[in-house]
């Protein structure tokens, strides 16, 4: 496994019936690997995972590992109610071909760090797979501490890489002060990658991707590069639309800007609705001005 580039957190698509469209999920991940992304990561909360059935989600997973069919990994998020289905969950993701697991905390309860512990150590147990923890304490109330990852990583040897999207770039520097460099640091919030980057991060576990591989790609490599007068450049543009995988409705608005792209559809599954009204305008503003202005180099048909 190799944790390195631009993962996407895939969206999951749904046909007029809220069915997953698996015909559509394979074509786009095949875009997305053409277009430069080094692994595919399906199930995630942009995949809108909590809505998806046990069996939908093997089933996506089965689909995206015939689609790569060597060419990158694929990684299942892991995230349940309940310790025992997600345990089944990761053993179910290497069994259908996974390569890779991220783990998420307990959805819902807030546990101590002691049953926090034993819940994310009962993943990573469940098998050989190569993990990525993800801390994401603003939308789960969790807040893996370095000193914590730390703990867990001396004590779990498939432990190799950490999601943080505390949205504090600090963090990856603290990760790195205590670490003996074997985790692979990956920025989780989209308007952070390139000072995440700065601060030591190899990864971006990337949400807008889904509309904009090559932009993403590209900016990523820039800033990996140190090219920093380039790299602020395309980030400058890209900004407006990064920050919308920031908000409450980043799903509706991602899934939207995929549509507006012609890759994708706005559908989700409630009690998530598309937007309407004031907040859709304001999105469709964002996203033709974006495109009205999009680096002419860097569009890929």
């Amino acid at each position: 496994m190799n944790w390195y580039g631009v993962m996407p957190a895939m969206t999951t698509c749904f046909d007029a019936e809220l069915k997953v469209d698996h015909a559509f999920m394979a074509k786009h991940a095949a875009w997305m690997l053409d277009s430069g992304c080094t692994g595919l990561v399906s199930l995630g909360s942009l995949g809108e995972a909590a809505t998806l059935t046990f069996d939908e989600k093997i089933a996506i997973l089965k689909n995206m590992v015939a689609t790569s069919n060597g060419r990158a990994p694929i990684v299942a998020a892991i995230s349940s109610l309940s310790t025992a289905e997600a345990v089944a969950l990761a053993k179910a993701a290497a069994d259908a071909g996974c390569e890779g697991l991220m783990v998420l905390p307990p959805y819902v309860y807030l546990g101590d760090w002691r049953e926090t512990k034993a819940h994310i150590a009962a993943i990573f147990s469940a098998t050989p797979l190569s993990c990525m923890l993800y801390n994401n304490p603003v939308a789960y109330g969790t807040d893996f501490l370095p000193e914590q990852i730390h703990e867990l990583a001396a004590e779990h040897s498939n432990l190799a890489a950490v999601k943080e999207s505390s949205t504090d770039v600090r963090r990856i520097a603290a990760i790195r002060a205590i670490d003996d460099g074997r985790l692979h640091i990956f920025v989780g919030v989209d308007d952070a990658i390139v000072e995440g980057i700065a601060a030591g991060a190899t990864g971006w576990i990337a949400g807008l991707v889904n509309a904009m591989p090559v932009e993403s790609v590209a900016l990523f490599d820039l800033a990996i590069q140190g090219r920093t007068k380039e790299a602020f450049e395309l980030y400058r543009w890209f900004l407006p639309l990064l920050r919308m995988d920031t908000v409450p409705k980043f799903i509706q608005l991602i899934k939207f800007v995929q549509q507006e792209v012609g890759e994708g559809n706005a559908r989700v599954r409630p009690p998530r609705l598309e937007l309407i009204g004031e907040e859709l305008k304001a999105a469709r503003a964002v996203v033709q001005h974006a495109l009205k202005s999009r680096p002419g180099i860097l569009t890929k048909a």
